[in-house]
């Protein structure tokens, strides 16, 4: 369970704390612009999007569980896979390159909404937390699917959620200096690798269901010799789906992503997150719009 509980922790520490800082960010904004107006529908666009993803959840997880069985589970579960890896690789490379314009960018965007009302406010929170939301879940989901467990990721992932809202919580009292462009990087190369099982388990699947070819290619078989139940066994499967059995091409789909995610990753051009400007308020005009003064 311990390794299980780490990946989804990881999982669930990364897009926590990407959230964690799109709304510390909105929420210094609106501070430095003495709009308080604005605290009750952004707290509530981030309800929205918290609600919204435990509902994917909930509804994969009973789709899963109770609709599905056979050949079209597997499918299932290997298509929810792909996307999940799909959703993490854009993400990953998306807060590397927009790491240094990110607070610009959403100053840009909450001083736009504190003119056109409450309810733009509530839906910029809820657009800029969803796309963390709905990526943990399916992460997290296709974790659980991999590990054939239910309760180890759903616990890990609000660990690391809990830790992520805290460290939020400190950056905006300014309590704790976090390095994030490094934090990010290193859980980025961490993700990459969950990931790059996350795509071996959705070969698997499609070749369980007859989608792929070479379901009896094996190019290793450690069942023997490797206890799958041992506790590294377990952290190789758990983390990075290394299982102690596997086809050709399960391998090199593993092999082929994460060689070429880390060496993208690496190659593209790095960005630093950044102090932003001071925002001071001028006084809201007729229609109640927010100027910001140079």
């Amino acid at each position: 369970m311990g390794s299980v509980f780490f990946a989804s922790y990881l999982i669930g520490l990364r897009d926590g704390l990407e959230a964690a800082l799109v709304v510390t960010i909105l929420l210094t904004v609106l501070a430095r612009s003495q709009r308080r107006d604005g605290l009750a529908p952004l707290w509530t666009g981030v309800a929205a999007a918290v609600i919204a993803a435990a509902t994917l959840g909930a509804v994969l997880t009973y789709v899963a569980t109770s609709l599905l069985d056979g050949v079209r589970l597997e499918l299932f579960e290997a298509v929810t896979s792909l996307v999940a890896v799909a959703m993490v690789t854009w993400m990953i490379f998306w807060m590397r390159r927009s790491a240094r314009t990110i607070k610009a960018e959403l100053t840009g965007k909450l001083t736009d909404a504190l003119g056109m009302g409450r309810a733009a406010i509530a839906g910029l929170a809820f657009v800029a937390v969803i796309r963390e939301g709905v990526e943990m879940v399916l992460l997290v989901f296709s974790a659980a699917q991999a590990a054939s467990q239910t309760v180890a990721p759903l616990l890990g992932m609000l660990a690391g959620v809990v830790s992520a809202m805290l460290l939020g919580w400190l950056m905006y009292k300014a309590v704790a200096r976090v390095n994030l462009g490094r934090l990010f990087t290193w859980t980025a190369v961490l993700l990459i690798l969950v990931a790059a099982g996350i795509a071996k388990y959705a070969v698997h699947g499609f070749q369980v269901a007859g989608a792929l070819p070479g379901a009896n290619t094996v190019s290793y078989d450690l069942s023997g010799t490797v206890e799958p139940t041992s506790w590294y066994g377990t952290l190789l499967t758990a983390t990075v789906n290394l299982t102690p059995s596997a086809t050709v091409l399960e391998i090199v789909v593993w092999l082929a992503y994460t060689a070429g995610v880390l060496i993208l990753f690496f190659l593209s051009p790095s960005s630093t997150l950044k102090k932003p400007e001071p925002v001071t308020a001028a006084p809201a005009s007729a229609s109640g719009q927010v100027r910001e003064t140079a």
